[in-house]
């Protein structure tokens, strides 16, 4: 009996101890996984990540180190119209966001991309092969090779020769013009200047400008989930890589769901879309986009977090094959 008592009293004291451990953390919102298509047209323009629809706190700073890493592979004609797409691109972003008022805050993307014939062609043959899936034509090319190039009577662009150089910085300004403790609604204007290089395909070499609704929850259906939401327009500026191909009136839309398994850690699912970049037959870069991402969070302290996550075109072709996330996040307490 008193061993009986003794274990008793040691489970109520360790539960106790791991709820005290739980609610002393400060309530730090959910945030939507990033995720860019990072095809090698697409990406060229300032198509806005998700993110909490929430406003940082007012004078607080909240930051995050994103790395990507996108291996491509189209090779596909139509008509008069012949695109080849083989390489890989390595994007680094830091993101700095600062709370200027009760409800507003400002964001900062700073970007760095490369350009090459990567590493992982084994990798993904090798997947292929393991799974008896249908790799699109890529195992019957030379692996770890750079060549993208898209042919057209209207015109065309190529790139054979690794390059890497800082991307298109992008601004903006997020209000959240609804907020409880339940829910949040924001709008956001946005700007991306045109700081990379066309040349490299580290950038479009033109200014873009944004718009969007982003919406936030917690507590879905009386579980621990919380979701995220965004409707927006992007007005594209004249890339000279695709200016008589492209389209500059592009939409973009997403939708998370972010699950609490534990304290700590958060298993996250989301869709991204987007218009295609260019008025073309060839699906790569005529059709619209759709990617599932799915990844972890792990929040190590109150305010610091990591995650990782892959990225897959459910639309076959419309972005990238497969695509390696990781980041490091902080973010302080929400009041």
């Amino acid at each position: 009996m008193r061993g009986s008592n003794d274990y008793s009293s040691l489970s109520r004291a360790l539960s106790c101890g791991l709820l005290a451990l739980g609610v002393s953390w400060p309530a730090v919102a959910s945030e939507p996984l990033y995720a860019k298509n990072l095809s090698p047209v697409t990406g060229l323009f300032g198509l806005p990540s998700q993110r909490d629809a929430r406003a940082t706190p007012r004078g607080a700073f909240a930051g995050a180190l994103h790395a990507s890493v996108a291996s491509h592979y189209v090779n596909d004609g139509k008509g008069d119209e012949f695109l080849n797409l083989d390489g890989e691109t390595q994007r680094f972003a830091l993101e700095i966001r600062y709370g200027l008022a009760d409800s507003w805050d400002v964001q900062l993307e700073v970007p760095w991309v490369d350009q090459s014939g990567g590493d992982l062609d084994r990798l993904i043959d090798d997947w292929h092969d393991l799974w008896g899936m249908s790799d699109g034509g890529r195992s019957d090319v030379p692996r770890d090779q750079l060549d993208y190039r898209y042919l057209s009577p209207q015109g065309g662009f190529s790139l054979q020769d690794s390059a890497s150089g800082i991307g298109d910085v992008s601004l903006s300004a997020n209000w959240a013009f609804h907020s409880d403790e339940k829910a949040a609604a924001s709008l956001v204007l946005g700007y991306k200047f045109g700081t990379g290089d066309d040349d490299e395909f580290t950038g479009s070499g033109a200014d873009d400008a944004f718009v969007a609704l982003r919406f936030s929850g917690d507590h879905l259906s009386q579980l621990p989930l919380a979701w995220h939401a965004q409707v927006g327009y992007l007005r594209a500026g004249e890339s000279d890589v695709v200016e008589d191909l492209q389209h500059r009136d592009l939409w973009f839309a997403g939708l998370t769901m972010d699950w609490r398994v534990a304290t700590r850690w958060s298993v996250l699912v989301q869709l991204d879309a987007n218009r295609a970049p260019l008025d073309s037959e060839i699906t790569g870069v005529g059709d619209d986009a759709v990617m599932l991402t799915v990844g972890t969070r792990w929040q190590f302290t109150p305010h610091w977090s990591a995650e990782i996550s892959v990225i897959e075109d459910i639309r076959v072709e419309t972005a990238p094959d497969v695509t390696f996330q990781a980041g490091l996040r902080y973010r302080p307490s929400r009041d």
